[in-house]
């Protein structure tokens, strides 16, 4: 595999990632709020764009060994993804409990009148309730796939064995 191989690679997984994020915001201003498993699975997407922009970069212009570095981060970040993703899905079909912290957040009261109040005013997104499915999957189903994905991607760009041209 090539400069243009690895390149290719690291490219799709920066685009991948990007759009993953980009995606979840625009279903949050949809109203679909995020519970607390959802932001969390927002991390390994974090963490990886900047890995991604690296490979990239290693990629036109880097030594290999850094490259060969990237990748295996990005695989590692996914790997972690796909199984918090595999994890949330399995809470939102009941194979499993989830956190107790998938509540809304109370603030500081000074009454009892204010915590009631408070209270009708939280809107409460529930980890083990899926917000959306489409075409059957949930959006952490679909996470754990597209991670799945993205550490594959990543695992061929480490061992170059391919020759994988986009």
């Amino acid at each position: 595999m090539g400069i243009r191989g690895s390149f290719g690679i690291a490219l799709a997984i920066l685009a991948i990632a990007s759009a993953s994020i980009a995606g979840a915001f625009v279903f949050e201003a949809l109203g679909y709020a995020p519970c607390e498993l959802c932001l969390k699975e927002r991390i390994p997407y974090y963490a990886a764009i900047p890995f991604a922009g690296l490979a990239v970069l290693f990629a036109a212009r880097g030594p290999s060994s850094l490259l060969r570095a990237a990748f295996s981060v990005l695989a590692a970040i996914f790997a972690a993804s796909a199984i918090l993703g595999y994890y949330h899905a399995g809470v939102e079909w009941g194979l499993w409990r989830g956190p107790q912290e998938c509540s809304g957040p109370l603030h500081h009261v000074r009454s009892v009148d204010d915590f009631w109040r408070q209270l009708q005013s939280v809107k409460v997104a529930r980890c083990d309730v899926a917000a959306i499915r489409i075409f059957g999957l949930s959006l952490a189903g679909w996470n754990a796939i597209i991670s799945v994905g993205s550490a594959w991607l990543a695992t061929l760009g480490m061992i170059k064995k391919i020759n994988f041209i986009l």
